[in-house]
């Protein structure tokens, strides 16, 4: 088993942790769970709105859960190449963070509608690291 599989295997064993908080504690301040988010309590007093947010953090987990099976399909089935391939498109499409999420969370951040505080920093931090290891990895292979 090479880096660029360790690292696929880390990150799908990372995002199954999150599909499960999701699903299972949604209101969790853990892993993915949007209990950081202090509309998530408030939308309790708002059946409606509570249930349309409920829709869309099971939407994001179903959404999670497609790339986790097809990243065991392409870790089961795929070659180098295809595995390259794979950690490019994955480090592309973490990078979509910065566009468009992070200047959203660090607004709600900024207006303390995120608790604790300084959360949208330690997120993005987490992720530049992830991007900096599929990086790395790749860089690895490559060479």
């Amino acid at each position: 088993m090479n880096i660029l599989t360790t690292v696929l295997i880390g990150f799908l064993i990372l995002e199954a942790i999150n599909v499960a908080t999701l699903y299972f504690a949604p209101g969790s301040k853990l892993a993915n769970g949007v209990g950081v988010f202090k509309a998530w309590e408030e939308s309790k007093q708002y059946p409606e709105i509570h249930n349309f947010i409920k829709y869309l953090v099971n939407w994001v987990a179903g959404a999670k859960l497609i790339f986790i099976f097809l990243l065991i399909v392409i870790l089961y089935f795929g070659d180098q190449n295809t595995l390259l391939f794979a950690a490019v498109a994955l480090f592309a499409s973490i990078l979509s963070f910065y566009w468009r999420l992070f200047p959203m969370l660090r607004q709600m951040d900024r207006n303390s509608q995120i608790e604790p505080k300084n959360y949208s920093i330690g997120l993005a931090g987490m992720i530049l690291g992830f991007v900096i290891i599929f990086f790395v990895a790749v860089h690895i292979v490559v060479l």
